[in-house]
């Protein structure tokens, strides 16, 4: 839902760090979307894409896509496994045309062997303050926070009733 009030229709999106699903609402038409990320399967199973490259941006920060190139950028949880999110944070300004709009999701669930050390060490809520951290210092304006705690965890979630809530969402996001 937060992306439906952040993303307008026709916006040329790009879902970094993209793997099989990309958490877009279905009820939007975008004129394009572009996932990039490692795997080259789950990025070809993913029918809300419209094009995909396979890239590693702790590998190459820099992406590969023309200036001004999209309207909005998404990054579902995987932020985490940034390990050198300026570099890439700054890229994307690049990327996005003036008064685009970078949105960051995340959860307390991740892969603590992946996640930069940092990571496991912060509190949930420090988390939004570190990913807005990497938006002031890498030139956006507008930074806002977002949390939705205390919902229901969905029948289909394989741990459907252990815990009896969701994992709560984060999000941070900035224009350019």
């Amino acid at each position: 839902s937060l992306y439906a009030r952040l993303i307008p229709a026709g916006a040329r999106v790009l879902d970094i760090m993209s793997s099989w699903i990309s958490h877009l609402p279905d009820e939007i038409d975008f004129e394009k979307v572009t996932g990039l990320g490692m795997n080259r399967q789950e990025l070809e199973a993913n029918p809300r894409l419209n094009e995909h490259q396979v890239h590693n941006l702790n590998r190459d920060p820099r992406l590969p896509f023309p200036d001004d190139s999209f309207d909005a950028v998404v990054c579902a949880v995987s932020v985490e496994y940034l390990a050198h999110p300026l570099a890439v944070f700054r890229d994307i300004r690049r990327v996005l045309t003036s008064g685009g709009m970078f949105i960051n999701a995340f959860s307390n669930r991740c892969f603590p062997t992946k996640s930069i050390a940092l990571w496991a060490k912060l509190h949930e809520f420090e988390r939004m303050g570190l990913v807005a951290h990497f938006y002031h210092h890498t030139g956006y304006s507008n930074v806002n926070t977002w949390s939705m705690r205390g919902s229901p965890t969905p029948a289909g979630d394989p741990y459907a009733g252990q815990p009896s809530e969701a994992d709560p969402v984060y999000a941070v996001w900035a224009s350019n």
